[in-house]
């Protein structure tokens, strides 16, 4: 049985035999319209099957679970919505019929209670049916749209009020939760060995001495931690003696200028960068050059950046090292 319409049978069998009065009230729809529309007197005399189920379940304290609708179809889509809905008939569901057969939920036009299911019928508790009451209904499946399922219902941070504690740890506990505290003897609890929580008082939770030998664990690890990380800045804040990769620079940046041979003249270096002739096979000094060309080309709006300028400065270096050593 559906645990949370369980709750709401429980408040549909105390009310059964109710029945509107002549002029249509009832203190369903009173409590509706000024619960939630303000005192408007609409409600008062409105059909009220669906706001019958709104009061039981505020009257059980599970209307997060079963919500509370005056509009069948409504309230038949916020089970949609909710992933508690389904057409498998079964005891505690809120069951939604429509007169003409059809199965879309925009056609529902009742509400009831399933208290049973045997064989081929349902056995419900039905509000505003046979024109005026508060009754048991015997149905066929032919009228049925679907079913609400209220225990399917997830509402966040909240479990069913009325489980038992164990049953209620045993849904919620993290897979992963270490077991709980051990009681300590009692021997432990008055005299050698004295526990204090993180309040100052004394706790059941892990002895002083197994406080104490975590505590330097973790300082041991913060310590090796800042350690590496001290060795780590310091590695990086060195500078290499050489280069470790090859720094190409333009022009006046050259440490040695390259020198092309005698038949090939910038121009031709030009026009193979342009891509309009043809190059002959060339030395390797000269596609030295032109693979120089071709980065720089590449690079040439980054030569402002900290970077380019970092490396500027470490190829100064390095040559003013050169020219005193060498």
């Amino acid at each position: 049985m559906d645990p949370v319409g369980e709750k709401l049978l429980e408040i549909a069998r105390k009310e059964l035999g109710y029945r509107e009065k002549a002029s249509g009230y009832t203190k369903y729809g009173e409590w509706y319209g000024k619960t939630f529309e303000g005192g408007d007197d609409y409600y008062t005399t409105a059909p009220w099957c669906d706001m019958f189920l709104a009061w039981a379940a505020n009257q059980a304290k599970v209307e997060d679970w079963a919500g509370e609708f005056a509009a069948t179809i409504s309230h038949a889509r916020w089970f949609q919505r909710n992933d508690a809905w389904g057409t498998k008939p079964e005891p505690g569901a809120v069951v939604f019929f429509a007169w003409s057969g059809s199965k879309d939920t925009g056609a529902i036009q009742h509400v009831g209670l399933v208290e049973s299911v045997r064989g081929s019928t349902l056995h419900t508790i039905e509000a505003n049916t046979d024109g005026v009451h508060l009754k048991r209904k015997v149905r066929d499946f032919d009228s049925v749209v679907g079913y609400g399922y209220p225990g399917k219902v997830r509402v966040e941070g909240k479990s069913f009020p009325w489980l038992t504690a164990a049953r209620t740890e045993k849904s919620h506990t993290p897979k992963h939760a270490a077991p709980a505290p051990r009681a300590l003897p009692e021997a432990d609890r008055s005299g050698d060995m004295v526990t204090v929580g993180r309040t100052g008082h004394q706790d059941d939770g892990i002895p002083l001495l197994q406080q104490e030998t975590l505590l330097g664990g973790l300082l041991a690890v913060v310590l090796c931690g800042t350690v590496v990380l001290a060795v780590g800045k310091a590695a990086a804040a060195r500078v290499p003696t050489s280069a470790p990769v090859r720094v190409r620079k333009r022009g006046r940046h050259h440490r040695v200028p390259v020198t092309l041979p005698a038949d090939v003249r910038p121009a031709d270096l030009d026009a193979a960068d342009a891509g309009t002739v043809v190059m002959p096979a060339v030395s390797a000094a000269v596609a030295a050059e032109v693979e120089d060309r071709e980065f720089w080309s590449r690079v040439s709006p980054l030569q402002q950046d900290e970077d380019l300028a970092f490396w500027d400065s470490l190829h100064a270096d390095l040559s003013r090292d050169d020219v005193r050593h060498g």
